[in-house]
């Protein structure tokens, strides 16, 4: 089983900012329930594994 590393909230908001500024870069766009969840996640009130299972339900991706 993997264990989990915590991560402060300086990280998390690099994290969000790298990912939406890889995603313009190749013109996808970021939509504001997007950003919202991605603010979920930079405050600590999800995780990565729940961001990511957001963004797939929102794309029929699961």
């Amino acid at each position: 089983m993997a264990t989990k590393t915590a991560t402060t909230v300086a990280e998390r908001e690099l994290r969000v900012a790298e990912a939406i500024h890889s995603g313009e870069m190749e013109g996808l766009p970021v939509t504001a329930a997007s950003r919202q969840d991605a603010q979920e996640y930079v405050a600590g009130n999800i995780d990565s594994d729940e961001l990511v299972a957001r963004a797939r339900t929102r794309y029929g991706l699961d």
